[in-house]
């Protein structure tokens, strides 16, 4: 099975207080127990940028952690992590984007959106990350209404790894609310 995953922020205060937990530890075993509850060892996550940031703990306490096989679209808050050790041990791929084709379709995964990918035009999707639930900005609004383009971010996929069908279904709602003025971004 395939995962896709965005801006955990693993050990991050302010992201702590955004998403209401009450301390960094619970936040991050939160986001821990989610994936590994879903995710087991032979299944492949795409991590589309921002897995750890500012935290206490080394990147080794989260990626021992976590289970399966990991690739990371590299986002901006990974930089400086990922200098302190050798990503290999961890991941089978490490790229500011990564690319695959399955039997649902050919995707790209960038920790930032673009405005167009490799095989766009037929059908490919773009799985991507970085803006998290910020309904202000103007992109984010955009986003919405380019087809075949989701956010892997957790902050709009219940906290957890999503497989490519839950990222589609997950985008239609999203739409849905939108077009109704029912959103809600809750823990």
């Amino acid at each position: 099975m395939d995962y896709f995953i965005a801006d955990t922020h693993f050990g991050h205060e302010k992201m702590r207080a955004l998403r209401g937990f009450a301390s960094v530890r619970e936040m991050d075993d939160a986001l821990i127990a989610a994936w590994n509850e879903r995710v087991q060892p032979e299944d492949h996550v795409y991590i589309v940028g921002d897995l750890i940031y500012k935290s206490d703990a080394p990147a080794s306490y989260y990626l021992d952690a976590l289970q399966g096989i990991k690739h990371l679209a590299i986002g901006n808050h990974d930089r400086q992590w990922l200098r302190m050790f050798h990503p290999e041990k961890w991941f089978v791929e490490c790229a500011f984007v990564l690319e695959g084709e399955r039997d649902w379709g050919f995707f790209t995964a960038s920790h930032y959106p673009m405005m167009d990918w490799y095989r766009r035009r037929h059908g490919a999707h773009l799985v991507y990350g970085h803006i998290h639930n910020l309904t202000k900005d103007p992109y984010y609004h955009y986003l919405q209404t380019v087809p075949r383009a989701y956010n892997a971010g957790v902050d709009v996929n219940e906290f957890k790894p999503v497989t490519m069908k839950e990222l589609i279904a997950n985008t239609q709602l999203y739409r849905a609310q939108r077009q109704h003025g029912r959103l809600h971004h809750h823990r």
